[in-house]
C-alpha cells in the first residue's frame, strides 16, 4: 500500500513538472517562438511582393497606389495620435533597450550554443520587420512609372536659356508673396503659424493636387517636429520619412522658409513618391496649389534655389541678372540661410550621413544624393509647358 502511494505521488509530481514544458512546446515550433515564425513568414511574403514589383512596373504602380497606400495611411493615422516623433524616441532610447536586451539574453540564452543560436534567430525575426515594412509600405515607389511619364512631361537636358527662363518665372512668383512677411533680426522670414496648422494647410493643398493626379495617395497626416533638431542639423538633413512608423519628421532648426517645402517633400514620400527629385517636384506642386501665401513663397523660393544653382553653373551673368530681379526680402533670406549654415557646413557627421544616404539611394536604383537636384529638369519641363 505504501509503495503504491509513493508511486502515485511521483506520477503526480511528474505531471506537474511536465505542464510548464507542455505549455512551452505549444508556444514554440522547432525551438523558436511562434511569433518568430510569423515574422519570418511576413518577411517571405514581403520578399515575393518586392521581387514582383521590381520585375513589373505595372504591378509596382498598382501596389504602390492601393495596398501600400492603405498601409502608409494606416501607419500615419496611428502615429499621428502621438504629437512627438516616435521614430526619434526610438532612436534616443535604442541604446538603453539594447543594453536591457543584452542583459536579458545573458541570463536567459547563454546556457548552450543552441540557446545562443535560438536568441540570434529570434532577434533576426524581429529585425526582419524593418525589411517587411519597407517592402510592403514604401519600396514599390522606387519602381513605379516616373513622375514625368505620369504627368506627360518631356524630360531632357536643358539649355542655359531654358534655365534662365525658368528662374525668371520663379523669381516673379516669389515677388508676389514677399509683401507683409515678418523677418527676424538675421533676415529670415517667420512662418506665421505652428506645425499643426501647417499640416492642415498642406493636407488641404495635397487634396487639390490629388484631384488632378490620382497616382498621389490621398489621406490626412501630420508633420512631426524633431526635438533634437539642432544637433541633427550637423547631418545636413532637413527632414526624413520613417517608413516603419509612417511619420514625416521635420528638422525645425532650419530657417522657417524651408519648413513648408521640406514638410511637403516628406509628405510626398508618405504618399508613395519615393524618388528624391520627384518628391521635390511634388512638394513644389503642393506648395504652389496652397491657398496660403507663406507656403507658396516657400515652394517657389526653394525650387528657385535648385534652378538658380544650375543656372549659376551654366551662365553666371544670367544668374546675377535674375537674382537682382528678386525682391530684397528673398535675397536677404538666402543670404541669412548661408550665414546660418556656415556653422554646420563642414563636419564628420555630414560626411558620414552623405555617404550612407548616397549608398541607400543608389541601392534603390537612383543616381544617389545628386538626384535631389534633378528636380531642375522636371521644373523646366513643367514650367515651359505652362
Amino acid at each position: 500500500m505504501d509503495n503504491n502511494i509513493e508511486t502515485e505521488v511521483k506520477v503526480e509530481e511528474e505531471i506537474k513538472e511536465d505542464k510548464p514544458e507542455e505549455k512551452a512546446k505549444r508556444r514554440t515550433w522547432l525551438g523558436l517562438p511562434i511569433f518568430s515564425w510569423v515574422f519570418f513568414g511576413i518577411a517571405a511574403f514581403a520578399l515575393i511582393v518586392m521581387l514582383t514589383y521590381i520585375i513589373s512596373e505595372d504591378f509596382a504602380n498598382f501596389y504602390n497606389r492601393y495596398p501600400a497606400a492603405f498601409l502608409r495611411g494606416l501607419f500615419a493615422a496611428i502615429t499621428s495620435i502621438i504629437p512627438c516623433s516616435i521614430a526619434e524616441a526610438a532612436i534616443i532610447f535604442a541604446p538603453v533597450l539594447m543594453v536591457a536586451i543584452i542583459i536579458y539574453a545573458n541570463k536567459r540564452y547563454t546556457s548552450s550554443w543552441r540557446e545562443v543560436g535560438k536568441f540570434l534567430l529570434m532577434t533576426l525575426s524581429v529585425a526582419s520587420l524593418f525589411f517587411s515594412t519597407f517592402a510592403l509600405n514604401f519600396g514599390a515607389g522606387y519602381h513605379t512609372s516616373s513622375v514625368d511619364k505620369l504627368l506627360e512631361l518631356e524630360r531632357r537636358d536643358v539649355s542655359a536659356e531654358e534655365l534662365r527662363e525658368t528662374a525668371e518665372f520663379l523669381a516673379s512668383e516669389i515677388n508676389k508673396y514677399t509683401a507683409g512677411l515678418a523677418s527676424n533680426t538675421e533676415g529670415s522670414t517667420i512662418m506665421p503659424y505652428g506645425y499643426d496648422t501647417l499640416s492642415e494647410k498642406l493636407v488641404e493643398a495635397y487634396d487639390k493636387v490629388c484631384d488632378e493626379h490620382e497616382f498621389i495617395s490621398r489621406f490626412s497626416s501630420k508633420v512631426k517636429p524633431v526635438l533634437l533638431s539642432e544637433p541633427w542639423t550637423y547631418t545636413h538633413i532637413a527632414g526624413v520619412y520613417t517608413y516603419f512608423t509612417g511619420e514625416s519628421n521635420i528638422n525645425v532648426n532650419f530657417p522657417d522658409y524651408t519648413i513648408p517645402y521640406t514638410a511637403a517633400h516628406e509628405m510626398a514620400h508618405q504618399r508613395g513618391i519615393a524618388r528624391e527629385d520627384e518628391a521635390n517636384f511634388v512638394a513644389f506642386l503642393v506648395c504652389a496649389a496652397s491657398d496660403d501665401d507663406y507656403i507658396r513663397y516657400s515652394g517657389y523660393l526653394n525650387l528657385y534655389e535648385y534652378v538658380s544653382n544650375a543656372l549659376y553653373r551654366a551662365d553666371k551673368d544670367a544668374y546675377a541678372e535674375v537674382r537682382a530681379s528678386l525682391d530684397p526680402v528673398a535675397r536677404v533670406e538666402m543670404s541669412a540661410y548661408s550665414k546660418f549654415f556656415d556653422k554646420y557646413r563642414e563636419n564628420v557627421a555630414a560626411t558620414v550621413t552623405e555617404t550612407v544616404n548616397n549608398t541607400y539611394l543608389t541601392i534603390q536604383g537612383t543616381p544617389g544624393t545628386k538626384s535631389y537636384g534633378m528636380v531642375v529638369d522636371l521644373a523646366v519641363a513643367y514650367i515651359a509647358g505652362k
